[in-house]
């Protein structure tokens, strides 16, 4: 019987060519829109963790509560050793040291006398040590206006609305005033090598970025960092795994009692992210819903009208002695191997386009102009284990059901009707 429709299937065209084109079509838009959707939103959750909080982040319990305010005085110490330790127990991690600081920027003219201040915002990573992972995490490279990237100690780039403000270009010296972490008055040069363009104002307005030993020299902070950021080595946020880190580390290293002890976060308990990551998956699910509907009622209204332009045929078959049921039973079988092949068809296809999205993505960034640091300028598709089988939804299960309506029709026909549409 199957071998019988698989023969009629691919003698007419007219038949299978059509259904099989749009189920196809269908569900390799399915798998498109899931791909890149999940993606998307992704990719925007990421860069939040790569500019500020890790997939994970080890501050003092002392440092945690007032993080907002970055307080390096309350800054994690045996930073080198604690470095290692961590390396060895986590090992599903990279972790990155940075500190954050505020101060003054101080302009000196020809004799040393003060031309121009300006309150800046600083971050200390590392720049020179030939370990490029920080530097394209921010994407620093692409935000580069002028000049270039630091290459030695004591260079250091500031943003370039806040060098224009204190009229300096690359290769002046300008003077870092800060607090050390002792709460002394500390006085720090350094050469301007280049500018960069966050494309967000309140940053644009006054950040300078040092490696982060000059930072450590300028404030005083040997062997310690304000922060340690931990990022999965898989390049995406895994919230049950980063949390289950979060949990061992904690248990070992944590104590109440003990403000300075250590205390690590997972990206959902900073920040607010933990209601961005829980909105951003039920928006991700709303959005894959309303498509999977949409192609769903396509697919339906497909097989539904497939059914009937064949009332003809089933009139035919009916007159000469076909059993209702028979005929009822092959429409499906032929349904469903249309719709297997369809779908498995589409899925494929989709997967293809998918792949290509993933690994080269589509570069936007015209359309968020001085943004790359805090937004991706290429947006990437993600492939999921979901993206492998929710094309089938729509492809397969919409257009059995609308074959199945449709053939609900063979049994309302009756013989009289029929002899009369033959005879027509």
């Amino acid at each position: 019987m199957i071998k019988f429709l698989l023969k009629g299937l691919f003698r007419d065209r007219h038949r299978s060519l059509l259904p099989y084109l749009v189920i196809s079509s269908g569900v390799m838009l399915t798998v498109i829109f899931h791909a890149w959707m999940t993606g998307v939103i992704r990719n925007s959750i990421e860069f939040n963790a790569r500019f500020s909080t890790g997939h994970v982040k080890i501050m003092t319990r002392a440092y945690a509560e007032n993080a907002s305010q970055s307080p390096i005085d309350l800054a994690v110490l045996g930073i080198d050793t604690l470095a290692d330790i961590i390396s060895r127990e986590v090992p599903e991690m990279d972790f990155a040291q940075r500190i954050y600081f505020a101060g003054i920027i101080d302009v000196p003219d020809k004799s040393g006398e003060t031309k121009a201040q300006g309150p800046a915002m600083g971050i200390g990573i590392d720049m020179i040590s030939g370990n490029l992972s920080e530097i394209e995490r921010l994407n620093i490279p692409a935000s580069l206006k002028d000049g270039r990237m630091p290459e030695q100690r004591k260079e250091a780039l500031l943003s370039k609305t806040f060098a224009d403000k204190l009229g300096i270009n690359t290769g002046d010296t300008i003077t870092l005033v800060s607090s050390s972490m002792y709460g002394e008055i500390t006085l720090h040069n350094f050469i301007l090598c280049g500018t960069v363009e966050f494309g967000t104002t309140a940053l644009d307005r006054g950040t300078i970025i040092a490696d982060i030993n000059d930072v450590r020299e300028a404030l005083n902070m040997t062997d310690a960092a304000g922060e340690i950021l931990g990022f999965l080595k898989t390049g995406n946020y895994d919230n049950e795994l980063s949390a289950s880190i979060a949990d061992r580390f904690n248990r070992k290293y944590s104590s109440e009692d003990d403000e300075f002890s250590l205390v690590m976060k997972n990206l959902t308990q900073m920040n607010n992210m933990g209601f961005l990551v829980e909105y951003s998956d039920k928006l991700q699910g709303l959005l894959v819903a309303v498509f999977i509907f949409a192609m769903s009622l396509i697919l339906w209204n497909a097989g539904l009208l497939g059914g009937l332009r064949r009332y003809g045929e089933f009139g035919m078959r009916l007159a000469i002695g076909e059993e209702k049921g028979h005929v009822y039973r092959s429409i499906m079988i032929e349904s469903f191997i249309i719709g297997l092949f369809g779908s498995i068809t589409g899925v494929m296809v989709g997967m293809v386009i998918a792949l290509y999205l993933q690994n080269h993505g589509v570069d936007l960034g015209f359309m968020m102009k001085n943004a790359s640091i805090m937004m991706p300028g290429v947006f990437r598709a993600q492939i999921t284990p979901q993206t492998w089988y929710i094309g089938f939804i729509p492809g397969f299960i919409s257009s059995q059901i609308g074959t199945m309506l449709a053939g609900i029709g063979i049994y309302k026909r009756q013989t009289a009707q029929l002899f009369k549409e033959l005879e027509a």
